[in-house]
């Protein structure tokens, strides 16, 4: 999976470039078909900095969060929770689709036992 980190008007260091990609990368283990990850910060407005983050996943379009706070790290704890939530309702959707029982396909008491005894 490949994180890549973009900056607007400003820049980051390498440790808080760290942090920002730990972060992103624990969404994989909510749902393991993410092949991308696209975090843009933007820090125009000092005081409350942007989070925009796209997550990429196999047979699916992208999932997408923003969040503007007082703090980076804040604007980047509100965006994964976003996308936990997102990741968690999708995973959920697909799940709940597969093959259940339809009436002509179960089998009840009546059917299984043998006529005449």
């Amino acid at each position: 999976m490949q994180v890549n980190i973009s900056v607007r008007h400003g820049h980051l260091s390498d440790a808080t470039r760290s942090k920002i990609t730990a972060k992103v990368e624990k969404l994989a283990r909510l749902f393991e078909r993410l092949t991308a990850i696209e975090v843009t910060v933007d820090l125009e407005h000092e005081q409350t900095p942007t989070v925009d983050v796209r997550v990429s996943a196999e047979h699916k379009h992208d999932f997408v969060a923003a969040e503007q706070s007082s703090s980076l790290m804040g604007a980047l704890d509100g965006v994964v929770h976003k996308l936990e939530q997102q990741l968690r309702k999708y995973k959920e959707k697909v799940q709940d689709h597969h093959r259940t029982a339809t009436a002509r396909h179960a089998t009840t008491p009546e059917a299984e036992e043998p006529e005449g005894t």
